[in-house]
C-alpha cells in the first residue's frame, strides 16, 4: 500500500494568509503524500487562494480578517463536517513544516492509537531557531504549562495531529497567536491519550525576509500572558 493510499483519512488543515509567493508549492509537495488539503484563506489581499486551488487544495474564504485561530477554526470544521477523515493535521502555508513529519505523527498516531501528537522542535537538534527565538518560545512554553497543567516542550508548534474526536472538542476563540495556548487547554481537558514527535522546522530565507521568526514568536509570548 502506498504512503498516499495509508494517509488518504488524513486531512491537512492550513490556515492562509498573503503566502501566494509559497502556498502552491507547499500545498503541491504536501499532496503527494496528503491528497486532502483545505486551505483557510483569512481574507488575504494578494491570490492566496487561487494559487492553493490552482494546486489542488480545497479553499475556504473568510470575508474579513480574523486570524489565526478563527482559520483553524474553520478549517477543522468544514473536515468534521464535509468529510469522514480520521485524522485532521494542522499546517503551516509558509513551508516551515515538513510534510515527511506530519507523515510520521500520523503514523504514531495510528500505531500507538493517540488522539493527538504534538509536533515539537525542542525534543531534537535539527531546528535552529536562533537563540532570542528559542528563549522568548520557551518563555511561551512555561507560561502555557503553568496555564494548561500540561507538560509539553514546544506548546506553540503549529504542526499538530489531531484524531477526529479531538478535533471535535475543540472550540477555538481566541483569534490571536493565544489560540496555540487555547488548544493545548481544551485537548487536555478531555483527557485523551496524547505524545510530542520530534519535528525539524525550517526556517526559509521566505520567512526571514517577511519578518516572521522573531516578532511572530513575542506576538506569541504576548498573547500568551495576555490570554
Amino acid at each position: 500500500m502506498t504512503l498516499a493510499a495509508r494517509l488518504d483519512d488524513a486531512w491537512l488543515v492550513v490556515p492562509l494568509f498573503n503566502e501566494a509567493t509559497v502556498i502552491e508549492g507547499v500545498v503541491r509537495r504536501a499532496r503527494h503524500t496528503f491528497p486532502h488539503v483545505v486551505c483557510v484563506d483569512d481574507a488575504s489581499t494578494d491570490d492566496s487562494a487561487a494559487r492553493a486551488e490552482a494546486a489542488g487544495a480545497v479553499v475556504v474564504r473568510h470575508p474579513f480578517n480574523l486570524g489565526q485561530g478563527a482559520a483553524l477554526q474553520t478549517g477543522m470544521r468544514y473536515v468534521l463536517e464535509a468529510t469522514d477523515a480520521a485524522y485532521l493535521v494542522t499546517f503551516d502555508a509558509d513551508g516551515q513544516h515538513r510534510v515527511e513529519d506530519a507523515a510520521s505523527m500520523v503514523e504514531r498516531a495510528r500505531a500507538e492509537d493517540l488522539a493527538v501528537v504534538f509536533g515539537s522542535r525542542f525534543l531534537d537538534d535539527r531546528t535552529r531557531p536562533g537563540l532570542l527565538k528559542k528563549l522568548v518560545l520557551k518563555a511561551a512554553v512555561f507560561v502555557t504549562n503553568q496555564q494548561t497543567g500540561m507538560r509539553l516542550t514546544d506548546a506553540h508548534n503549529g504542526l499538530r495531529v489531531l484524531r477526529r474526536d479531538a478535533a471535535s472538542a475543540l472550540d477555538l476563540r481566541q483569534n490571536r497567536m493565544a489560540h496555540a495556548t487555547e488548544i493545548v487547554l481544551q485537548l487536555g481537558r478531555t483527557g485523551l491519550p496524547w505524545a510530542e514527535h520530534p519535528v525539524h522546522v525550517l526556517y526559509t530565507d521566505y520567512s526571514k525576509a517577511k519578518g516572521q521568526s522573531l516578532i511572530n514568536s513575542v506576538n506569541i509570548l504576548v498573547d500568551t500572558l495576555l490570554k
